[in-house]
C-alpha cells in the first residue's frame, strides 16, 4: 500500500488529506466513494508531505511570493469561462462523439475553434492529461472553475457506462436550463436595482448639495425649526463631516461580510437567511427545488445509484442550508430508509415533491416524476420572476413616498413659517 496526498471538492467545500491505496486510481475511487471529487492526487513522502517538492532552501523572495499568494484569492487574476462557451462545448462534443470521432481528436478540434483563450488553455491541458493516461473525468476535475462537481460526476458515469455522447447531450440541456434561469433573475432584478440606485443617488445629492443651501437660510432666520428639518440638517451635516468614513466603513463591511460568507458556518447561516427573505425567499426555495429535481432526475437517468446521486446533488445545489439537508437525506437512505421518508425528515420539500417521490418509489419512475416536478417549479419560478417587479413596486413606492414626505416636511414647513412671519410683520 502507498500513501497519497490529495485535494478535492465535497459538499462542504475544498478539502485535502492523505489516503492509503495500491495506486492513484484506487485512491480516486475511494475518495469518490466518500462523496469527494478529487482534484489532485500525488504520492506522499514518508513524512506525509506531497512528493515532488523541491528543496526548501530557496531564496526568501520565493517564500515572500508564496506568502503573498496565500493572502490573495486564488482566482484574482484568473479569467472565467463564459457559461455560453461551456454550453457550446458540451453540445459540440456530443455531436463529435456521436459521429464516432475519437475523444482526443474531438478535443483538438474544439480547442482550435474555441473563441475564449481560457477555454483554449483548459482544453489543451485536458488533452495533455488524457494523453498521459488520466481518465477524462479526472482531467476535467483538475479545472474546478470550469467544470463543476455535477459535470464531472456525470462524465464519470458516462465513462463507466460507455455513453459519453448521451451524457454530454444531457449536460447541454442542464446547462441551457441553468443559463436561462440566471438570465431570468438578471432581467427581473434590473428595474428594482435601477430604482434603488436612483433613490440612493437622490439621497446623496440632497444631503450634500440641496440641504446645505437651505441650512444657511434657516440658521439666519433665528426661528425654532420643526423636528423634520432638524433631522435633515443633522443628517446632512453628518454626511458632509463623515462621508469619507461612511464610504470606508461600507467598503469594510462588504469585505468582512464576504469573508464571513466564505467560511462554512457563515455560508450556512447566510443561505438559511436567504430562504426566509419576504419576497425573494420563496423564489430562491422554488428555484432550489427545481434544480434539485432536475439534477437528481438527470443523475438517476444516467445510471448513478441513489446514494451517490444525492451526494452529487448536494454538491451542486447552490445553497449550503439545503445541501446539508440533502446530505442528511443521503445518510438516511444509506441506513436503509426509503427516499420518501428521508426526504420528509429534512423539512425542505413541499407536499408536491413528497407526493411525487412517493408515487415514484411505488412505480419505480422517480427520475420521470422528478422531471415533472422540475418543469412545475421551473414554470412557477418564471412566473414569480416575471411578477417580481410588480411585487417589489409597492415596497419601493412606500419608501419613495416616505422619503418625499420627510423632504417636504423638512424643507417646506420652515419656509412656510418664515413666509407667515414676514406677512405678519
Amino acid at each position: 500500500m502507498q500513501r497519497f496526498a490529495w485535494t478535492g471538492h465535497s459538499s462542504q467545500g475544498t478539502t485535502s488529506g492523505t489516503i492509503e491505496a495500491s495506486h492513484a486510481s484506487a485512491a480516486a475511487e475511494a475518495l469518490i466513494g466518500r462523496g469527494i471529487t478529487p482534484l489532485t492526487i500525488r504520492a506522499a513522502s514518508p513524512s506525509g508531505d506531497a512528493g515532488g517538492g523541491g528543496a526548501g532552501s530557496g531564496s526568501g523572495g520565493g517564500d515572500a511570493m508564496t506568502t503573498l499568494r496565500s493572502w490573495l484569492p486564488a482566482d484574482l487574476f484568473d479569467k472565467k469561462v463564459d457559461p455560453v462557451d461551456l454550453l457550446v462545448f458540451s453540445r459540440q462534443l456530443n455531436t463529435l462523439l456521436r459521429a464516432g470521432v475519437p475523444i482526443l481528436r474531438a478535443l483538438m478540434g474544439l480547442q482550435e475553434t474555441a473563441t475564449s483563450d481560457k477555454m483554449k488553455t483548459t482544453l489543451a491541458e485536458v488533452r495533455r492529461s488524457l494523453e498521459s493516461g488520466i481518465a477524462l473525468s479526472m482531467s476535467l476535475a483538475q479545472h474546478p472553475r470550469v467544470f463543476d462537481n455535477f459535470y464531472i460526476a456525470l462524465v464519470r458515469v458516462g465513462e463507466m457506462t460507455g455513453r459519453l455522447d448521451e451524457i454530454f447531450l444531457r449536460l447541454f440541456h442542464h446547462q441551457e436550463f441553468e443559463l436561462f434561469m440566471r438570465q431570468q433573475v438578471k432581467s427581473a432584478l434590473r428595474y428594482p436595482s435601477f430604482v434603488v440606485s436612483a433613490m440612493v443617488a437622490a439621497i446623496v445629492v440632497i444631503n450634500v448639495m440641496v440641504i446645505p443651501a437651505f441650512a444657511t437660510v434657516f440658521q439666519n432666520a433665528g426661528v425654532t425649526l420643526p423636528l423634520a428639518t432638524r433631522i435633515l440638517l443633522a443628517t446632512s451635516r453628518f454626511t458632509l463631516d463623515y462621508g469619507a468614513f461612511l464610504l470606508l466603513g461600507a467598503g469594510a463591511a462588504v469585505v468582512v461580510l464576504r469573508a464571513w460568507i466564505a467560511t462554512p458556518e457563515g455560508r450556512l447561516r447566510w443561505d438559511g437567511w436567504m430562504l426566509r427573505i419576504p419576497v425573494a425567499g420563496k423564489i430562491v426555495r422554488k428555484a432550489m427545488l427545481a434544480r434539485f429535481a432536475r439534477s437528481f432526475s438527470l443523475s438517476l437517468k444516467s445510471g448513478v445509484p441513489i446514494s451517490q446521486a444525492l451526494t452529487v446533488v448536494a454538491q451542486t445545489v447552490d445553497n449550503q442550508h439545503i445541501a446539508r439537508r440533502i446530505d442528511g437525506m443521503r445518510e438516511s437512505v444509506e441506513r436503509g430508509e426509503s427516499v420518501l421518508r428521508a426526504a420528509a425528515v429534512t423539512g425542505i420539500f413541499t407536499p408536491v415533491v413528497l407526493q411525487m417521490l412517493a408515487v415514484g418509489e411505488e412505480t419505480g419512475a422517480i427520475d420521470e416524476l422528478l422531471e415533472e416536478v422540475c418543469d412545475l417549479y421551473n414554470n412557477e419560478v418564471q412566473y414569480e420572476l416575471k411578477t417580481l417587479s410588480a411585487q417589489l413596486e409597492p415596497i419601493l413606492i412606500v419608501f419613495l413616498g416616505v422619503l418625499v414626505l420627510i423632504l417636504a416636511l423638512g424643507v417646506f414647513l420652515p419656509v412656510w413659517d418664515l413666509g407667515r412671519t414676514a406677512f405678519a410683520k
